[in-house]
This record gives C-alpha cells, structure tokens and sequence, in this order.
C-alpha cells in the first residue's frame, strides 16, 4: 500500500481585528528598535542646500546598489527632495550627536557652521561622517504618511574605525561597549 503524505497542518484563521493600540505605543514600540542615525542632504533645483536627520535608512540590493529612506509628507524639506536629482545619505559618527540635533530642529539655516563639501554628485556631503552614500533620486514610493525614497549608489565610502551614533528608546548612545 502506498505511503501517502501527511496532511498540511493547519493555518489558523487571521483575526478579524487586531488588538488595539495608541498611536503612542506603536511609537514606543518602534522605538525599541536601535537604528543608525543620518542625515540625507541634497541641493535643491534653486540651489538651496537641504538637510534632515533621518533614522529611516535601510539597505535594498546589493546589485544594483540600492538604499532607502522615508520622509513624512508634513515635511516642508519635501518638495526639494522630491525634486532632487541626487542626494547623500550621511551616517553618523558617534561625536555627530550635536549635529543630529541641530538638522532636525526646524526654523533655523541647519547649514550654518557645519564643515560639508560638495560630493560627486553636488549633495552635501558631511565632514567626519562615519559613511556617505551619495545617491541618484531613482523612485519615489507614497505609503501611508511617508514617501519612501529608494537611491541608487553612485559612490560611498567609510570611515575605517569610527563609532556610529546610535537611536534607541528616544536617546542616542554613543558607547557602544561589548
């Protein structure tokens, strides 16, 4: 008599609501995941110099070398960075703190002191950043509140032992002890 397989297990029901939560504790909760910090740079079509912090970046592909970051579409640094042809993605070193601050203050020139030169591509590119990727603005994906950017890597490079700054609970951590 032939064997025949054992029955596919089965998959329980998807609930039909999930339980409630505070748009708070979604936050919270988020927050217990430790990112990098950057901050994405780019020039605008009139030639302003735009810049934010952002903990939103994440890797996509390897070949083509594609990376991500989101922006709220409140933002008021929208328009220039929808319109950029390029952009930089500068990860933060860990004695960046004071500039993670300051690029994500609103009202204020968030350029003002800060050493940056020109990248290969005209975007910003910061001073003492522990890694840059300097990004052609490839698409542009609308999701709930954020327009998710997705870049294509022109040029990167790193800064060999440097400690990153670290997001984690709503406070940076620049010790990253083992």
């Amino acid at each position: 008599m032939p064997m025949s397989a054992p029955p596919a297990p089965a998959v329980p029901a998807a609930p039909s609501s999930a339980a409630p939560f505070s748009q708070e504790d979604y936050r919270a909760a988020l927050g217990q995941f430790a990112t990098g910090v950057t901050i994405v740079t780019a020039r605008a079509a009139d030639g302003r110099l735009l810049g934010l912090t952002a903990n939103s970046f994440n890797s996509v592909s390897l070949a083509p070398p594609l990376v991500l970051w989101s922006l709220s579409c409140q933002s008021s640094s929208m328009p220039g960075f929808q319109s950029a042809s390029h952009y930089a993605i500068n990860v933060l070193a860990a004695d960046q703190r004071l500039l993670a601050e300051r690029f994500s203050r609103k009202g204020i020139d968030r350029f003002e002191g800060v050493a940056w030169r020109a990248g290969l591509t005209g975007a910003p590119v910061i001073d003492g950043a522990v890694a840059v990727f300097e990004c052609r603005n490839r698409s542009q994906h609308a999701e709930g509140d954020h327009i998710i950017f997705v870049g294509e890597v022109g040029h990167c490079h790193r800064r060999v032992g440097a400690a990153p700054l670290v997001f984690h609970g709503g406070r940076f951590f620049t010790d990253l002890t083992m």
